[in-house]
């Protein structure tokens, strides 16, 4: 989805400027958010990727003007509402007025540490080979689809070589839209810069990309 998250490439943002020791939170509740968003998570009713989509459909002008946590809160309140824990109203006025879907698990507090700990692994084994190896001049399809993508705009119908060969994970695009996990095989591709933006870039620049394996053909 070209969405407003995918700024990657794109002019008039300004500069990026990194906070000199930066907090991990700059506001009592960003941690809540926080910790809202990973219980959340632990109901087992949709994935990361599925979360993901869900800030990428923040209205652009909603999602620029928002803060990092803000854009998690309003995820989350849409998943909560199309799986079935709290409608609409419920969101507006904090009051419970029906009865929620059953969670398939509920996240308490001794079991926070080790849930982080653990993460959230997605490599999953692939019955195939990888069709693509290191040195190998590779072309990223050029499409926009609706639904969710990795793949990001700047780097689409461009030509790079592949760096490595990562391993097989969950594909996102169809994990985020209840088609399954369907694993591929993942590549590290790396592009110069006039590749990436043309002339006048410059030619020392490099970037590098991970790439599922069906994001990519042969040249």
């Amino acid at each position: 989805m070209n969405g407003p998250h995918d700024l990657g490439g794109q002019m008039g943002f300004g500069p990026v400027a990194p906070e000199k020791d930066e907090p991990y939170f700059h506001a009592e509740w960003e941690k809540r958010a926080l910790g809202l968003t990973l219980s959340g998570g632990a109901f087992g009713a949709w994935t990361i990727d599925e979360s993901r989509h869900a800030r990428e459909n923040i209205p652009p002008a909603d999602y620029l003007a928002a803060s990092y946590y803000e854009i998690w809160t309003r995820a989350l309140e849409v998943l909560l509402e199309r799986h079935g824990f709290a409608t609409r109203a419920e969101i507006d006025t904090g009051r419970k007025q029906t009865e929620p879907a059953t969670p398939k698990r509920i996240l308490k507090a001794d079991m926070v540490a080790g849930v982080l700990a653990k993460g959230g692994p997605c490599d999953r084994p692939v019955g195939t080979e990888p069709r693509f190896q290191q040195g190998d001049r590779v072309r990223t399809r050029n499409f926009n689809p609706q639904t969710h993508t990795r793949l990001p705009r700047y780097a689409r119908a461009k030509t790079g070589v592949v760096e490595a060969v990562q391993g097989s994970y969950v594909f996102p695009d169809d994990n985020a839209h209840g088609r399954g996990e369907n694993p591929q095989w993942v590549y590290t591709v790396v592009f110069d810069g006039p590749e990436i933006w043309g002339e006048g870039a410059d030619p020392t620049l490099t970037v590098s990309i991970d790439a599922w394996e069906s994001y990519l053909e042969r040249v």
